[in-house]
């Protein structure tokens, strides 16, 4: 049902599945599929740690060279996309280490089968929770890998990320420096390098159009910006399905967060009505339901422009959503400076 128009169908199904087997971690995640898609973000979160520890059995039992070392990682890999759509920083750093700290330099040194090719990918995603958190400095004082030819999708992602940091602190020209830099480091990265079901060079295309609209953006070309912003949108809505997203922080939350910054609420509304599925211009594997960054735009888009009724119900899910949170949300995306009060 994961693909299907109507994944809640699966709900009554998945809650009997994922206490099936105690000790099967993998059974205890595959109902968050469905959850994901419900909007059920604490479920994700839960029972994802909850597969962890079921996982981790097998770990000392087995070790990490094999390869259910990569189910292992879409657990922490899930557990931090729930994280991220609940605004659960803490959470979401915790499983994106835990990421990092599963995979061995051995291990993806292995050749063959090419274990690079497929685990790499993952390692960077602790750079999407820290965009998604606004967490500049750290991003600034981001090491570089020493092997960036074993960590070449890695390395690029960290030059989007800097970019991205220094934009949003306003040091453009070093933020120039970052784009040049990550330009480079693409050209390291190999075709057969894959994060999940697209290649790292399909992800880096969605990378490469976020962080030059921001960086646009920050240098005051804004019809510029939105130009490379609305592509980021179009390069993430055309990956290949996968749950998570190969793209953690969906472009719309940005894109939406800086039209709204400029006072282009109708175009904003829009952006979010999408993202949270009240209308159907997306398919529903990309629809985000209930997520607490597109609620805080569109109640703002919907006070700006005057709409109260629709407002106040929609404020009742926002509030709901804002209960669970362990950071202050101010607008869909830390990129925007200038916030409602």
């Amino acid at each position: 049902m994961e693909m299907s128009p109507h994944p809640e169908k699966a709900l009554r199904a998945g809650d009997w599945l994922r206490a099936l087997v105690p000790d099967g971690g993998h059974l205890k995640h595959m109902p968050t599929h469905i959850d994901v898609l419900c909007g059920h973000y604490q479920d994700v979160v839960d029972w994802n740690a909850a597969a962890t520890l079921a996982d981790d059995k097998y770990l000392a039992y087995a070790g990490p060279m094999n390869f259910y070392t990569l189910y292992r990682v879409h657990d922490y890999h899930f557990q931090l996309y729930g994280a991220m759509f609940l605004g659960q920083y803490e959470t979401a750093l915790h499983a994106a280490d835990r990421i990092i700290g599963a995979f061995p330099a051995e291990l993806l040194l292995v050749e063959s089968p090419p274990m690079a090719d497929y685990l790499e990918g993952f390692i960077p995603m602790k750079l999407h929770a820290l965009i998604r958190f606004g967490r500049w400095q750290e991003i600034i004082d981001y090491p570089l890998p020493e092997n960036q030819a074993l960590y070449c999708f890695t390395t690029a992602m960290i030059h989007h990320a800097k970019a991205i940091a220094y934009a949003a602190t306003g040091r453009v020209p070093e933020a120039d420096e970052q784009v040049a830099r990550f330009d480079t480091a693409v050209t390291r990265v190999p075709e057969s390098r894959m994060f999940q079901h697209n290649t790292c060079l399909d992800v880096l295309k969605v990378a490469d159009a976020m962080m030059r609209g921001e960086v646009e953006y920050r240098r005051g070309n804004y019809a510029v910006a939105f130009d490379h912003l609305r592509q980021a949108v179009a390069l993430e809505d055309g990956l290949y399905y996968g749950e998570p997203w190969a793209w953690m922080q969906p472009t719309r939350h940005a894109l939406g967060a800086l039209l709204l910054e400029q006072g282009h609420v109708a175009e904003a509304e829009a952006v979010y009505r999408a993202d949270l599925g009240l209308d159907e211009s997306l398919p529903r594997a990309c629809r985000h339901p209930e997520n607490v960054w597109s609620l805080h735009g569109y109640h703002e888009c919907l006070v700006r422009q005057g709409k109260h009724e629709l407002a106040t119900m929609i404020k009742q899910r926002l509030d709901l959503a804002l209960a669970r949170t362990d950071v202050p949300v101010h607008a869909s995306c830390a990129c925007r400076l200038e916030v409602a009060a």
